[in-house]
């Protein structure tokens, strides 16, 4: 099954990996911190749930690949972890945030997923969106090095790790809207100019700090996308049915 091949080629519990977790938590927290209700969508081994616990009061977490779920299971025994297809998974529209952190380039209509789930959200209620940046500096790079056509290209390693896109700020506004999603802000995680491997072998952490307050400034060519969306107050339809 590919989530569970993707599952098995992909882990942030060790290297800079982890370390980009960490940062696009940093990112969101603001936006999650203090909430009644939170579920995220897209678990995969844990990292982020577990830091999502800490700051709001119940969390739900689903995945798709059993072998993710076992993991998060292990590692956040108090959280609710569903295994479920998200256009199986139930849900009443209640909760105050979903996250969907690094889903979108995974899925075959990201649309859909957007409004199935925005329709898991209260009125009122709010997305939390991270996806990896076209626009990035490290991939602008790659370009120019020819090891990609252009910034929106699937190379090696996108494909491995089971991507089959990479967004642009236009085109995550796009789709977040065509969901019927109203976007509040944009920011951006790490200025990346280097592969993960040479960041961790030759960069100390007042670099990376560094690196990291950069991506905030300019956003615009930051590793990673985070979008902030709010559901209308009459809320989404879900084209995928349920509530």
């Amino acid at each position: 099954m590919r989530l569970e091949r993707v599952a098995r080629d992909f882990s942030t519990d060790h290297g800079f990996n982890a370390r980009l977790v960490d940062f696009r938590f940093e990112v969101i927290a603001p936006w999650v911190r203090g909430a009644e209700r939170c579920l995220e969508l897209g678990c995969a081994d844990g990292r982020m749930t577990e830091r999502l616990r800490r700051v709001v009061k119940r969390l739900t977490a689903v995945d798709g690949s059993l072998e993710q779920v076992r993991r998060t299971r292990r590692r956040c025994p108090d959280v609710e972890v569903v295994h479920a297809l998200f256009e199986q998974y139930q849900a009443d529209a209640t909760y105050d945030v979903v996250v969907l952190a690094h889903v979108l380039e995974h899925v075959a209509d990201p649309v859909a997923l957007l409004a199935r789930a925005a329709a898991c959200a209260r009125p009122g209620g709010r997305l939390v969106v991270t996806v990896p940046n076209a626009d990035s500096l490290h991939r602008q790079a790659g370009v120019e090095l020819g090891l990609i056509e252009d910034v929106t290209a699937l190379d090696e390693q996108d494909l491995r790790i089971g991507h089959r896109r990479v967004y642009t700020r236009t085109t995550l506004l796009r789709d977040l809207q065509t969901a019927g999603l109203v976007v509040d802000h944009l920011d951006g995680v790490f200025l990346k100019p280097l592969p993960n491997d040479q960041i961790e072998r030759q960069w100390g952490e007042a670099l990376i700090r560094a690196y990291f307050e950069l991506g905030r400034r300019y956003p615009q060519i930051a590793a990673e996308i985070v979008a902030i969306a709010q559901v209308p107050a009459s809320g989404v339809q879900s084209p995928l049915g349920g509530s």
